[in-house]
């Protein structure tokens, strides 16, 4: 639910932003009756320089507009307002807001205590080497490259950080380089000029520009596009760069964290990340350990989120029974800590009582998972995939057509994987696919190119 505030003038508005509490986010006009909206601008940001500001005006050249982005405002719409648009803006302003205020705690606080869903929690030796990590570089200015599998809490890395360095008081932007097509992401973190391509418009601000003087966090660095990496490694080499379609060379003050969950290092093996730019962007490097290798982290986590969910989804539920608890320890945990959160809110809603019991932990069934099955279950044949429908058949599945598609493509692309020793390129000759599409399938998957490989070795052992 959002609360929406109005003023007629700038200096109405901006003892409105001073006296509430808790204004996220403000669309201001260009056009105002006693200040330009410039100006505005500067005393807005005066007040608190991390609120995102979204500049309205009726003139799609406005250079007050343009002029103010590279200030720091968040974005420009121009009249008349497509509201989907909108809304959409205000949504990932206020995600922005969130990202940038909400301090992100590191530390093993004792599990018998509720903690933010914004803390890294954990006192295995492994997590008290990220925390040792995070202290050493948030202070230095330097690029930092954080590796680990998906959902292992790369961005809450990235956040506490930022929210340790000196750059803190500045801006803080994600990008996804994932969840933005190619053909928009040069354009996304480097904006363009006014007719660089079809439906070009106006002039476009990129993150960079936007974010100068704070830290950009790009997730997903391995899945961007080789042009684009050139473009990189220049920023990162000089600090400058041009729009798309520009020949104004543009210098920021910007620090990059970046994130992967996939092995740079074999991509640059295979061609495809190039060597200079993995260097520059590694120039400290933090690993995140997959839960299961977090020994008694995972109850610590089990507790903080139980009373967490209990609380959200006000349930009194105030434990987890010894039964439930060794299922949840014996899982491999594909998704990572992102996967236990989903199994625990989903636990936490559909029991009945005080205790969580087996019956109410969804698709565990108390077997150590493979790396390879879903369910709990490996899958390495046909004798596996009968077995995986009688055994969902028997449970009253509702989905058994997508489940057993899920089965028969891991072991199809686990069985490609283990005869081409993890080599992508390779697989997706052999699949007649492209490599973007093996490598969404496996992202899809949770498949674990060194797990395959491993596990294969394992059983030639």
């Amino acid at each position: 639910e959002v609360t929406v505030l109005t003023s007629r003038s700038a200096e109405e508005g901006l003892k409105l932003a001073e006296d509430a509490s808790g204004v996220d986010a403000i669309l201001l006009d260009i056009m105002l009756p006693d200040v330009s909206g410039l100006a505005a601008f500067e005393q807005f940001r005066e007040q608190d320089s991390k609120r995102p500001v979204i500049f309205i005006t009726a003139d799609s050249t406005s250079e007050t507009a343009i002029q103010a982005m590279t200030k720091g405002a968040y974005d420009y719409l121009v009249k008349p307002l497509n509201l989907p648009q909108l809304r959409e803006v205000v949504q990932k302003a206020l995600e922005t807001r969130r990202l940038m205020s909400t301090p992100v705690a590191v530390g093993d606080e004792d599990k018998r205590e509720e903690v933010s869903g914004e803390t890294i929690l954990g006192k295995s030796p492994a997590m008290q080497d990220v925390y040792k990590a995070i202290g050493r570089v948030a202070g230095q200015d330097v690029t930092v490259l954080v590796q680990g599998e998906s959902g292992t809490g790369k961005e809450l890395v990235a956040r506490a950080i930022y929210h340790y360095s000196r750059r803190k008081d500045g801006p803080f932007l994600a990008v996804n380089c994932a969840a933005i097509p190619e053909s928009l992401l040069e354009s996304e973190l480097f904006g363009h000029e006014k007719g660089a391509f079809t439906g070009a418009d106006r002039r476009r601000i990129g993150k960079f520009e936007q974010c100068s003087g704070g830290t950009i966090f790009l997730d997903e660095i391995g899945d961007m596009p080789g042009l684009l990496q050139a473009k990189m490694l220049r920023l990162l080499q000089q600090q400058t760069f041009e729009r798309v379609g520009g020949r104004e060379t543009i210098k920021v003050d910007v620090r990059i964290i970046a994130a992967t969950n996939r092995d740079l290092k074999a991509m640059v093996e295979e061609g495809e990340f190039r060597e200079d730019l993995y260097y520059r962007l590694r120039g400290f490097l933090i690993n995140l350990p997959p839960l299961r290798e977090r020994g008694e982290d995972i109850e610590q986590l089990i507790q903080n989120m139980l009373m967490r969910f209990s609380r959200e989804l006000d349930k009194p539920v105030t434990g987890v029974a010894s039964e439930a608890m060794q299922l949840l320890r014996s899982y491999y945990w594909p998704g990572n800590v992102r996967e236990l959160e989903n199994v625990m809110r989903q636990a936490v809603l559909q029991t009945t009582g005080p205790v969580i019991t087996p019956e109410f932990l969804p698709s565990l069934d108390g077997r150590p998972t493979s790396p390879l099955g879903p369910h709990g279950r490996g899958v390495e044949g046909g004798d596996d995939v009968e077995s995986f429908v009688s055994q969902r058949l028997g449970e009253e599945t509702t989905d058994l057509y997508n489940e057993t598609l899920e089965v028969m493509e891991r072991i199809l692309l686990t069985r490609v994987l283990n005869h081409t020793h993890g080599n992508q390129s390779q697989a997706a000759r052999i699949l007649g696919i492209s490599r973007s599409s093996l490598r969404n399938k496996l992202r899809t998957l949770d498949i674990s190119i060194s797990h395959v490989v491993n596990g294969a070795d394992e059983d030639d052992e």
